[in-house]
Order: C-alpha cells, then sequence, then structure tokens
C-alpha cells in the first residue's frame, strides 16, 4: 500500500465536558494589528470556553493592548527546536509510524510550487507534532486557525495526528495571494469561518461546490461598548475648523494612503482646511512622509505611529471621517474587511472606503457609508469634499453605520456564534 494511500481516521467528536477546550493557533502573537484574534480570544472566554494560545511565532512589539498581556503570560510559545520537540516527533513515530509519515509527504507535496508555504511547512512542521502531543496532552477538545495559511496547516497536521477536530478562520491576504493545500485544508476540517461573504464564494469556488455548506460567515466584530457614538457630538464641534481626516491601518501598499494623501493635496488646492491623521507603523512610513512633504501638507498630515485601543477610541470621538482607500498590491494581497472601519462606524463616524473583497458588506455606498474605486484620487476627493459640505448627511451615514455594526459586526454575538461551533451545538 503506498503511503500516499493511506487514509487517517475520522476526528473524534468533542468530548462531553462542562467546559470545551480549544486551542487558538495564529501566525504571531501578539501583534497590534490583528486586534481581532485578542478580542476574539476574550470574548469567546465568556462564553465560558477555556482557551489554550498557541502561537507559531513571537512577536516583540513596542505597543501592544493592555488586554493582550495576561493571554502572552499563558500563552505557550515554541521554540524552532528543543529536546521536547524531539521526544514528541519520536513518541508519533513510535505510535502512528505510517500517519506520521503520511503526513509529512502529503504536507509538502500540497504546498510544492510555493516557496513560501513550502518553506513554512517544512518550518513550522517540528512545532506542529510537539503542539499536537500538547493538545493531546492537554485533553484539548477542538483547534481552532487563525488564517489559512500557516496557521490552518499546523492545525491540519495537528487533526492528522490525534483525530482532535479543527477549524479555520479565513481572512484576506491568507486567503487571496497563495491557495495552495486550501482544498486539502478545508476538506478536513470540522467546519470553515470567514469572514465575508466574498471570501466564502472564493472558497468554494476553489474548493467545490461540495464544501459550501462547511463555510460559513462569522463576520470580525467589535466592542460597541468600548467604540461608543454620541453622533451630534462627534467630531469638531466648531464649524470653521479644519476637517479632521483619520486614517487606520499598518503604512503599507496595501492600505492605499498614497491614494488618501493625493486626494488631500487636492482637497488644500481648492481650499478646504483639514488635518489628516494616520495610525500605524509599517515599511511606508518614509515614501509617505516623504509624499506629504512635497506636497506641502507638511503642517496638515500626522503621523502617531502604532496606537493602542484607548487612544484610537479618543482619535475616533474627535475626528470627522474616517477613511480606509484600500488597494489591491501587485502581489495579489487585498483587504479582508477592516476592523479599522468597523471601529469607526461603532464610534459614529462617517466613513469613506474602497469598493473592494467584502468591504461592501459593511459599507453599504449612500447607506452606511461611501464607497469609491481602489486607486481613484480624484473620486476620494470627492467623497471627502461632499462629506465635508454637508453635516446632515454625515449624520446620516454615521447612524445607519453603527446601527449596521450593531446588528452584523458585533463582537459578543459573533462570538457566542462561533462558541457554540466550538461546543458542536448548532450550526453558526
Amino acid at each position: 500500500m503506498s503511503i500516499a494511500a493511506i487514509q487517517y481516521a475520522r476526528p473524534k467528536p468533542p468530548r462531553p465536558t462542562a467546559r470545551t477546550k480549544v486551542a487558538y493557533l495564529m501566525s504571531r502573537f501578539p501583534k497590534l494589528t490583528e486586534t481581532f484574534v485578542l478580542y476574539e480570544i476574550l470574548a469567546v472566554e465568556r462564553e465560558g470556553i477555556e482557551v489554550q494560545i498557541y502561537p507559531l511565532q513571537r512577536t516583540a512589539e513596542r505597543v501592544t493592548h493592555p488586554e493582550a498581556a495576561r493571554l502572552v503570560a499563558r500563552a505557550q510559545f515554541q521554540p524552532w527546536l528543543s529536546w521536547a520537540i524531539t521526544r514528541s516527533h519520536l513518541h508519533f513515530l513510535i505510535r502512528r509510524p505510517w500517519i506520521y509519515l503520511a503526513t509529512l509527504l502529503r504536507l509538502l507535496w500540497a504546498n510544492f510550487g510555493s516557496l513560501r508555504f513550502f518553506a513554512g511547512a517544512i518550518a513550522f512542521f517540528p512545532k506542529a507534532v510537539h503542539i499536537a502531543r500538547l493538545v493531546q496532552q492537554g485533553q484539548i477538545d477542538h483547534v481552532h486557525a487563525h488564517f489559512a495559511s500557516h496557521p490552518a496547516a499546523v492545525a491540519w497536521v495537528i487533526s492528522r495526528l490525534t483525530r482532535i477536530p479543527y477549524s479555520l478562520t479565513a481572512h484576506g491576504t491568507d486567503l487571496h495571494c497563495d491557495r495552495h493545500m486550501l482544498r486539502e485544508k478545508v476538506a478536513a476540517a470540522e467546519f470553515v469561518i470567514t469572514i465575508s461573504n466574498y471570501n466564502r464564494d472564493l472558497i468554494v469556488a476553489e474548493c467545490g461546490e461540495l464544501f459550501r455548506p462547511k463555510v460559513q460567515v462569522i463576520h470580525c466584530g467589535v466592542d460597541t461598548h468600548v467604540f461608543t457614538a454620541d453622533i451630534d457630538q462627534t467630531g469638531s464641534s466648531d464649524p470653521r475648523a479644519a476637517l479632521q481626516i483619520v486614517c487606520i491601518g499598518t503604512l503599507h501598499e496595501v492600505k492605499g494612503q498614497t491614494y488618501l494623501l493625493e486626494a488631500c493635496r487636492r482637497l488644500r488646492r481648492d481650499g478646504l482646511e483639514l488635518d489628516c491623521h494616520f495610525v500605524g507603523n509599517g515599511p511606508d512610513m518614509e515614501p509617505l512622509s516623504r509624499q506629504a512633504s512635497e506636497a506641502g501638507l507638511t503642517e496638515q498630515v500626522h503621523f502617531h505611529g502604532a496606537c493602542p485601543q484607548a487612544k484610537v477610541a479618543k482619535l475616533l470621538r474627535r475626528a470627522d471621517i474616517v477613511i480606509a482607500p484600500s488597494v489591491p498590491t501587485r502581489s495579489g494581497q487585498r483587504e479582508g474587511i477592516p476592523v479599522a472601519l468597523m471601529e469607526a462606524m461603532a464610534s459614529g463616524v462617517p466613513v469613506i472606503a474602497s469598493r473592494l473583497s467584502g468591504i461592501p458588506e459593511l459599507v453599504i455606498d449612500g447607506e452606511t457609508g461611501i464607497l469609491v474605486p481602489p486607486r481613484d484620487a480624484e473620486g476620494l476627493a470627492a467623497a471627502i469634499a461632499r462629506l465635508a459640505d454637508n453635516a446632515v448627511l454625515r449624520t446620516q451615514l454615521a447612524r445607519a453605520a453603527r446601527q449596521n455594526v450593531e446588528r452584523e459586526f458585533n463582537l459578543d454575538r459573533n462570538a457566542a456564534r462561533l462558541a457554540r461551533r466550538f461546543c458542536g451545538k448548532e450550526a453558526a
């Protein structure tokens, strides 16, 4: 019998316990820009789920959210190699040799042709096997991976070795740039969560209509108690003051900040007083700073760097408009649905965003915000000018936006749906 033909046993159902144990996998932790992972874990725990955290890598960020501290303290970070990892490999080699070998070969074969995924398969396999041993010893009921890339591959390995069921959440770049092994991950998963209908259709198109019932949409959410709205008081109190524009996100090509700067240059040329605040760090800090200087916007453009949630909420309370000018990159990267937009809308701030990926599921053009084509600086400038001149429209959009977030992008409500799936109680 060939190794490729060996089938592994079906995942075992969760054991009947008073409190379901779930192991969370993610690429890096803590990561300031991935607040959706941090706050989902906290919300799922409030639903009574016991969460253990297994990051594939540790990040050393100077700014972190205060809530991350206690999770970092109990997160189970693993080295690349150790004697404990070696013992875990020997454990499975002795007890399940054919499954171990077949899993490794299939992992490598499924990722052949993708340098990034193939290298990741080699690099993370030692950790994956060790984590499999740890979750088995910890009597974990379910494994959940955030991102359809390396974390989902590790969850797939764990499930094959231990028969513990797993699920995954697909977001944006992890799905749009490279879909090597996606079909295998989806086929073996207990269920698949995606953050948008756009992504669900993409997964089904890639993997086959057979898997549509397995793929369910649960939007990322925000805490509507932290991001609150006093819509009549949001933004500048003085109508003669400069328009306060906020753009939140990593300073990176995919976020499209260069088009917002060009829109601001056009608006200033036409006489509109404005201040543009960028929140976030990233590789494009230098070129964006240079662009602002060359456009004569040094006094109007402010780079705040990475900020914790409390400072973001404070900036949003002073904002007139929040803008997410996202674009697809040359390498295929694109946004899922930016959480920064959800936070702004929950805060009662009108938003302008690109008509891209799943964004129209959050920002309904003319109803909960304004959409413009990606890379359209002229259209972006026109949308900003339209809102600057119409306070009534800003208020109407802000109210509808807050209602949409409360209904469809509420952190606690969506985490409760996910928790029910972990417990095997019902479909999401």
